[in-house]
């Protein structure tokens, strides 16, 4: 299996989301979505940045 870089837009949502989970958890900024699932939010940006890196093209 050959790993390859991120394409720039999974990349940038992954960045996006990860910092929404920082606002909420560190910041004390209440964000609908994100404030009750901190982790979870947290595990779908390492996720897609996981497959933006296996999946070629992606």
């Amino acid at each position: 299996m050959r790993l390859t870089s991120p394409s720039f837009p999974v990349f940038i949502i992954s960045v996006v989301l990860f910092a929404l989970v920082v606002v909420a958890r560190y910041l004390g900024i209440a964000i609908p979505v994100v404030s009750g699932n901190v982790f979870e939010i947290l595990l779908v940006a390492y996720v897609v940045l996981l497959v933006g890196v296996l999946v070629r093209g992606a």
